[in-house]
């Protein structure tokens, strides 16, 4: 070979080995959230920010939800199903192992559906696991299901973060130490900053191409905005400041995904106590809303008007808004009805996420003109989820439902919103027993039309989900089917 032709050949390589470098897999990964989860456990508290850090990353159930909100196996490999429609049995993948390198065997799923549905449990879906009347173990390999009457979604309530497969010698220290057996392993959780997941070598399944995540934490818009255009993060999900997508479309740098979610979020009113235990005030609250002006103000137009609790891209959704509609003068007019002319003061108590605290102010504005004071107050998520979502202390509150068709959540008297009505819940249970589908759409549309008649709730809008990303990062979900910031199969080239 001539000089001229090896010295040719060596710039060849070495272009060669420029553009792969160039093109090289990035080996970690910051995505930032906007709400620090208060633990780390999916099977004991409804805080949706738990799952969005865990879901499938760390924790993994029998089931799972994929991106496009299909239910496929994920520790179980397959099931069989009885004629009866009463005996699930899994048969679970073999060498599955939790992060401590311990075995994951049928022993663990009967201790995690045991736990989950047990008297003292604190499952926040504990209705999930209503129908389970006896977990077997067979072999290692094989549990036994047996549920005490046929229940069309239980391979979908297997799905939920709520329903992930836990270890018994790992379970004390869950909430600050999770165990799981997904294709990350919990590192580190810097309090108030991120939580760091490493990449775990002996995972069952297809290694993911990303090694390292870690979830910032970023609550303020301001600084969300900030850290993205400085690229101090490489991925947002659920964008808190829509005013600035036009900035991130505009520039190279990023991309920019907007989807939908299972998130009704809604003015949920405490139906236990007076006023709100009028039928009438809480009508009189639902018209007083103008939900499109609402969502172009809070959200500056990314949302979906909806009429009651279900979400407007399932088969199933029946429209309803037109029974809410904006009508400042029919709400006065029921106040009236109601011996409320005289106007009447509420808390409005509001949890940290932008559309809460910037729709509380649209809200609080919108009921003052119909004569309704709405005394806001901005709590923090732990907060909420004490004086709220558990205590109970609260007239009005904003929040968005993520749980993927969730309306079961009306059959439940204690649930934060205290809605007893003994034939929605009849119907709920009619439901769960209901395995053809044209019937259980049916089914859903009677639900949806009974809530909204009832006026539980003010519906005010399915949330849009905003996800800015580093160009070249791929593999995000782009909907949101439920609560999950899901790595496994992201990958990022230059």
């Amino acid at each position: 070979m001539s000089a001229i032709s090896r010295t040719l050949g060596a710039s060849l390589l070495a272009l060669t080995a420029g553009i792969g470098a160039a093109q090289a897999q990035h080996n970690d990964i910051t995505v930032a959230m906007q709400l620090e989860p208060p633990h780390l456990d999916p099977t004991s508290a409804a805080a949706q920010a738990i799952d969005s850090v865990v879901y499938t990353n760390v924790f993994e159930g029998l089931t799972k939800f994929q991106g496009d909100g299909s239910v496929v196996p994920a520790l179980a490999e397959s099931w069989d199903i009885s004629d009866d429609g009463l005996t699930y049995t899994f048969h679970l993948h073999d060498g599955v192992t939790f992060h401590d390198g311990s075995t994951m065997d049928a022993e663990d799923v009967k201790f995690s559906l045991d736990r989950a549905r047990a008297e003292d449990s604190t499952n926040a879906q504990k209705a999930l696991f209503g129908s389970i009347a006896n977990v077997e173990v067979v072999d290692p390999l094989t549990v036994k299901v047996t549920l005490t009457e046929p229940n069309g979604m239980f391979l979908f309530n297997m799905a939920w973060g709520d329903a992930v497969i836990v270890a018994p010698e790992s379970i004390e220290n869950i909430q600050t130490e999770p165990v799981g057996t997904g294709a990350y392993a919990f590192e580190n959780w810097v309090q108030g900053d991120r939580v760091e997941l490493k990449r775990y070598a002996d995972y069952w399944g297809d290694e993911p191409a990303i090694e390292n995540v870690t979830f910032k934490f970023i609550s303020d818009p301001t600084a969300a905005f900030s850290a993205m255009m400085a690229e101090d993060i490489d991925v947002f999900a659920g964008f808190p400041a829509p005013e600035n997508v036009p900035q991130f479309e505009a520039d190279p740098r990023f991309q920019v995904l907007v989807g939908s979610t299972e998130g009704e979020t809604i003015l949920a009113m405490n139906n236990a106590e007076p006023p709100l235990d009028d039928v009438k005030v809480r009508e009189a609250i639902s018209h007083a809303i103008d939900r499109q002006a609402l969502i172009d103000g809070a959200l500056f137009g990314y949302g979906t008007p909806i009429g009651t609790h279900f979400a407007p891209h399932n088969p199933a959704y029946v429209d309803l808004t037109e029974q809410s509609a904006y009508d400042p003068e029919l709400s006065k007019k029921l106040l009236e009805e109601a011996g409320q002319s005289e106007g009447l003061t509420l808390s409005l108590k509001l949890p940290p996420p932008s559309y809460a605290r910037r729709g509380g102010e649209i809200i609080a504005a919108q009921l003052a003109e119909v004569g309704i004071t709405a005394e806001i107050s901005n709590l923090e998520w732990a907060q909420w989820l004490e004086e709220v979502f558990t205590g109970k202390n609260f007239d009005m509150t904003i929040v968005s439902h993520t749980e993927p068709m969730d309306i079961g959540i009306y059959a439940r008297p204690d649930y934060y919103f205290q809605y007893d009505n003994p034939d929605f819940q009849e119907l709920m249970t009619e439901l769960n027993r209901t395995t053809d589908e044209a019937k259980r759409t049916e089914m859903l549309g009677e639900a949806q039309k009974m809530i909204a008649d009832d006026y539980v709730n003010a519906y005010l809008f399915q949330l849009a989900y905003i996800t800015i990303a580093k160009a070249g990062i791929e593999g995000l979900w782009t909907n949101l089917p439920t609560a999950a910031i899901d790595m496994t199969e992201v990958t990022w080239n230059d």
